[in-house]
C-alpha cells in the first residue's frame, strides 16, 4: 500500500513541477472536469439522495431515474433526458434557495469527497496566473460552492433557465457534455484569448474525450475503462488519486485501531500519573503515548521539518491549523509530547471518555459564539502559560471543510502577549486527505508538517494585533501554498460560452514576523 501511495504521488508532485515550470499567465487555460475530477463521485447523487429524504420525488419520477441509470447516457441527447427530472423537480422554485441548497449539501457531502490532489493541482496553475475554468455538465448549484473554495470564477455548465428569479424546469443553452463541452471550452477559449496549444484539460471519463482533445496538454484522472484505453492509445498522462468515498474494511479497523491507541495512550498515562501522585508527569506519558500508539495504528505518517523549534522556547502557544480532529490531535500529542495543555470548544467536556480526561487534563473549554465568555475562559490559559505549561490551539477556531485555510481568530495571540510568550506555528499539510471533515474513517497516508521559528511577541500592542495576526497567518498560507485572495464568486455567464465571475482580490503584501531569534539579534 505504501509504494502505491509514494507512486501516485510521485505522478502528482511530477505534474506540479511541469505546471510550475510552464508558462504562466491567463493566457493559459486549465480546465477541470468536476464529477470524478475534483471530487470522487457524482454531486447529482448527493441532490438526489436529499430530495428522495425530504420526499421530494413521486413513484414515477424515481422509477424513470431508475431506469435511465440503468440504460446508461451516451449522448447529449440523453444526458438532457437525464437532466429533464431534477430540473421538473426544481421548477417555480427561487434561485436563492438552490443556491442555499447548494451550499448546504457541499458542507453536508460533497465536500469531504474533494480530492486534495485535485485542490494541489487547481492551486498550482492559479500560482501560475492560468486562467483556471470548471467545466461540467452539472449545474452552478453543484461546482459553485467548491468553485469558491478553490478560488475559481469561471465555470462552464450546463445553465438552467430562471424567470423573474423563479426556476423554470428548462436548460438556457448547449449542455457541456460529450461534443458539447468541448465546443463550450473552445468557445471560451476564444472569447478570452487563451492559447490552447498551452492549455491543459483534466478529466475522468470516455465522454470527455473530445474535450481533453481541445488543449495539449490533457490529464487522465482515475479514469473509466473506456478513457483509460484512449489514453493508452493517444500517450495521455493517467493519474490515480486515492478514492474518497469508498472506505473499506482495512479502513473502518485502521480507524477504530487508532481511536484504541489513543484511549489506550491517554488511559495509561493518567493512571500511572494518580498512581505516583504526580498530574503532570501522568499528563506527558498521556499525550506522548496516545500520539505514538494512535498513529502507530493509523497508518498515517509523519514527515516533519523544524522538529527543533518544538523545543527551542517553551513555554509557548503553538497555534495549527485544523481540518481532521483524530488526525490533527494525534499530531500535536505526537509533537508536543507533554507539558502542554489546550483549548477546545464546550461540547468537547461532554463527549463519552474524552471528555473526562481532557478535564482531567484543565484543557480550556470555549463557549464559541460568545465573545465574553470565551475570553472569561481564556484566563486559565494565561496562567498556565506563566507556570510554564505551553498552549495548543488551532486559531480557525474550527475544522475547515477544505484546505483552504479558514480565517483566524484572536484569541490564541491575545494569550501570548498577555503572557509574553512566542507563537510557534504549526504548519500541518494533508491531514484532511487521510480523514477529512465529515469522514468517518482514515485512510493510509503521509502527512507533511512544517514547524517555523518562535514569534516573538515583543512590542505586540492591541494596535497593531491585527497586522501581527495576518503576518502570522501569512507564514501558513506561504507554507501551504496557498494566497490569501477571497474566496472567488462565480456568477452566472449571460452566455453558455462565457463566464462573468466576479474576479479574486490580488493577495495582499504581507509583513513577515520576526523570529524569536531575530527579535534577539
Amino acid at each position: 500500500m505504501e509504494e502505491v501511495i509514494a507512486t501516485q504521488r510521485d505522478s502528482l508532485d511530477a505534474l506540479l513541477a511541469e505546471i510550475a515550470l510552464g508558462p504562466s499567465g491567463p493566457g493559459v487555460g486549465a480546465f477541470f472536469d468536476f464529477d470524478g475530477t475534483l471530487i470522487d463521485g457524482f454531486s447529482a447523487f448527493v441532490f438526489l439522495q436529499h430530495r428522495l429524504m425530504n420526499r421530494e420525488m413521486d413513484a414515477t419520477e424515481i422509477a424513470r431515474t431508475v431506469m435511465m441509470a440503468v440504460r446508461g447516457v451516451s449522448t447529449e441527447e440523453e444526458f438532457a433526458e437525464l437532466l429533464t427530472l431534477p430540473l421538473g423537480g426544481w421548477k417555480g422554485r427561487p434561485e436563492e434557495e438552490l443556491d442555499a441548497l447548494g451550499e448546504e449539501l457541499f458542507r453536508e457531502g460533497i465536500a469531504s469527497n474533494l480530492f486534495p490532489e485535485s485542490w494541489e493541482l487547481v492551486a498550482a496553475h492559479l500560482t501560475q496566473g492560468h486562467t483556471v475554468a470548471i467545466s461540467s455538465s452539472a449545474t452552478r448549484f453543484q461546482i459553485a460552492p467548491l468553485a469558491r473554495e478553490l478560488g475559481v470564477s469561471h465555470i462552464l455548465c450546463t445553465e438552467v433557465e430562471i424567470e423573474d428569479g423563479l426556476i423554470t424546469g428548462r436548460t438556457a443553452g448547449r449542455i457541456p457534455y460529450g461534443a458539447g463541452k468541448a465546443d463550450v471550452v473552445t468557445s471560451f477559449a476564444a472569447a478570452n484569448n487563451l492559447d490552447l496549444a498551452s492549455s491543459y484539460a483534466y478529466s475522468n471519463g470516455a465522454e470527455d474525450v473530445a474535450f481533453l482533445a481541445t488543449v495539449q496538454h490533457p490529464h487522465v484522472i482515475n479514469p473509466d475503462s473506456e478513457l483509460d484505453r484512449v489514453a493508452s492509445l493517444r500517450g495521455w498522462p493517467v493519474h490515480r488519486f486515492a478514492r474518497r468515498s469508498r472506505p473499506g474494511l482495512q479502513d473502518a479497523l485502521r480507524t477504530v485501531g487508532a481511536y484504541g491507541g489513543m484511549l489506550s495512550g491517554l488511559g495509561t498515562g493518567a493512571v500511572l500519573g494518580l498512581l505516583n501522585w504526580n498530574k503532570r508527569q501522568g499528563l506527558d506519558l498521556s499525550f506522548g503515548l496516545a500520539g505514538d500508539l494512535g498513529l502507530a495504528m493509523s497508518g498515517v505518517e509523519l514527515n516533519v521539518e523544524g522538529g527543533e523549534h518544538l523545543w527551542s522556547q517553551r513555554p509557548a502557544v503553538f497555534v495549527f491549523n485544523h481540518q481532521s480532529s483524530l488526525v490533527d490531535a494525534l499530531v500535536i500529542f505526537k509533537l508536543l509530547r507533554g507539558n502542554f495543555s489546550g483549548v477546545a470548544k464546550k461540547e468537547a467536556a461532554a463527549m463519552p471518555l474524552f471528555g473526562l480526561f481532557f478535564q482531567f487534563a484543565d484543557i480550556v473549554f470555549v463557549e464559541r459564539g460568545d465573545p465574553t465568555k470565551a475570553k472569561e475562559a481564556m484566563a486559565p490559559a494565561v496562567d498556565k502559560l506563566r507556570e510554564g505549561v505551553s498552549l495548543a490551539i488551532a486559531p480557525e477556531g474550527t475544522r475547515s471543510f477544505t484546505p483552504r485555510l479558514g480565517a483566524f481568530k484572536k484569541g490564541a495571540f491575545h494569550i501570548a502577549m498577555q503572557a509574553g510568550v512566542p507563537i510557534v506555528p504549526i504548519v500541518i499539510r494533508n491531514s484532511g486527505s487521510v480523514m477529512a471533515r465529515g469522514s468517518k474513517t482514515l485512510r493510509p497516508g503521509r502527512v507533511d508538517i512544517v514547524v517555523h521559528p518562535p514569534i516573538s511577541v515583543e512590542g505586540w500592542t492591541v494596535e497593531n494585533l491585527n497586522e501581527n495576526i495576518a503576518a502570522v497567518r501569512g507564514v501558513f498560507l506561504d507554507t501551504l501554498g496557498q494566497s490569501d485572495r477571497e474566496p472567488a464568486q462565480p456568477a452566472p455567464p449571460t452566455k453558455p460560452a462565457a463566464s462573468n465571475g466576479a474576479k479574486t482580490r490580488k493577495s495582499a503584501a504581507r509583513r513577515r514576523p520576526k523570529s524569536t531569534e531575530e527579535t534577539a539579534r
